[in-house]
């Protein structure tokens, strides 16, 4: 990461917390309604990290609206914290009590006069690939992640924007909203606690070749699928075989596709059994009589989510199979896509068609991303520390794979850390 001894602001707080997913929020709110100054920095344009890309969540089965809504309120009404989007964090230097970090702050070219009208949008000549639904469809280069996203203000992707030989959307914008001449901001804070809350990132599926990623559309990963059922997803909620918009018969879950692999990912993640029995909840909802089929090595269920398994499992026409995936491939003769896989408890190798073959690809923390910047702190998966004292506070999958309700519990446990810290503690 590049620092650049030209400092344009300088600010100080109690603590900062590095990510705005569910648990950065959570730690930033927990902090900041006990009186504590906070400081939110997150990467991306908009917060809510991955639990706002998801369709339902556990324990309830609720959509994340529910959570963040109520979350996004209290922080926004909250006058003890101050949110920076589109961060990344270029050197951390001190110990509790005292630290010094310099934040690389991108442009969003778009200013606090943006009422989110749309009127900039259809005359934007230029798409982008829309990452927020993994690249299934496009947006503009002026856009918004959905219509709930926060902050509620458009950003300019300059990866692909024309720039001021263009301005049509500066044209269009009545509140003046719009400016082209933003640049890099180079920010540096004053804390007294750090807690680093970068989540994940879905393991790269094209390194799985062998399961058909990348070279057959009827072959998506699991956060896909999240993103084709969600109402706000590409194809508002409805489910469909990619490239074909064709209903689903039978569609197979893959679990541990690149997990428990010391050539991919050599540790579980834990939550993607039950993600892929959650999907297939969404599968029968709007499919009554599809065939749905699990291949598993071997599933995990803890507490009380193994209520939602015996559930699952009472699904007459969902089929659990113990064995590792093989290969995919398609047969050319009907198009459809071929499952390989041996089944375990029988000895024999099966192979069977389906429309869709949905892939429980595992969490990657997203730690490395940030060079050796945390490196010290970090085990060999990637995961922060926690069974040590190190000087910042690892907090949510930052630390280790878990489902929603754990990462939660955690950012209390993180915010008493970092008062403790914060009150002079060693």
């Amino acid at each position: 990461m590049e620092i650049h001894s030209h400092i344009d602001e300088h600010l100080e707080t109690d603590l900062l917390v590095v990510g705005a997913g569910i648990a950065g929020i959570s730690t930033a709110l927990e902090a900041a309604e006990t009186g504590f100054r906070v400081i939110l920095l997150e990467k991306e344009p908009f917060i809510g990290g991955r639990v706002s890309q998801l369709n339902q969540y556990f324990p309830k089965l609720c959509p994340p609206s529910c959570g963040l809504e109520i979350n996004i309120r209290r922080l926004r009404d909250n006058t003890n914290i101050d949110l920076i989007t589109l961060c990344d964090v270029a050197n951390i230097e001190g110990s509790p009590g005292s630290f010094t970090v310099t934040v690389n702050q991108k442009a969003r070219f778009v200013n606090n006069r943006c009422t989110t009208c749309g009127d900039c949008v259809p005359v934007c000549p230029v798409e982008r690939d829309n990452t927020f639904n993994f690249n299934i469809d496009k947006t503009k280069a002026i856009y918004i992640n959905h219509e709930n996203a926060y902050p509620q203000k458009y950003v300019i992707d300059p990866n692909v924007c024309l720039g001021e030989s263009c301005s049509e959307c500066v044209k269009a914008c009545k509140y003046e909203a719009i400016d082209l001449k933003q640049s890099t901001k180079h920010i540096q804070i004053k804390t007294k606690a750090i807690v680093w809350a970068t989540g994940w990132n879905p393991y790269d599926a094209n390194k799985l070749e062998y399961l058909g990623f990348g070279k057959y559309p009827e072959v998506i990963t699991n956060m896909m699928f999240e993103r084709y059922s969600a109402p706000n997803g590409p194809t508002k909620g409805k489910i469909i075989v990619p490239g074909k918009n064709k209903e689903i018969d039978k569609i197979a879950f893959v679990q541990c596709a690149g997990s428990r692999d010391e050539l991919h990912l050599e540790y579980c993640s834990s939550i993607c059994c039950l993600a892929s029995m959650k999907q297939a909840q969404y599968v029968r909802e709007q499919y009554p009589n599809a065939e749905i089929h699990i291949f598993y090595i071997d599933l995990r269920a803890q507490g009380l989510l193994e209520d939602f398994y015996s559930k699952t499992k009472k699904d007459e026409k969902t089929f659990f199979h113990r064995g590792k995936v093989a290969k995919v491939f398609k047969d050319d003769t009907d198009g459809q896509i071929i499952v390989e896989a041996e089944n375990t408890l029988e000895g024999k190798l099966h192979q069977k068609k389906f429309d869709l073959v949905v892939l429980a690809t595992g969490m990657k923390p997203s730690n490395k991303m940030n060079g050796n910047i945390i490196k010290e702190f970090l085990d060999d998966s990637g995961f922060v520390k926690t069974d040590e004292n190190y000087k910042i506070i690892g907090c949510g999958v930052s630390t280790g794979p878990k489902e929603v309700a754990s990462v939660v519990q955690e950012s209390t446990g993180a915010a008493l850390k970092a008062i403790h810290y914060m009150k002079g503690g060693k």
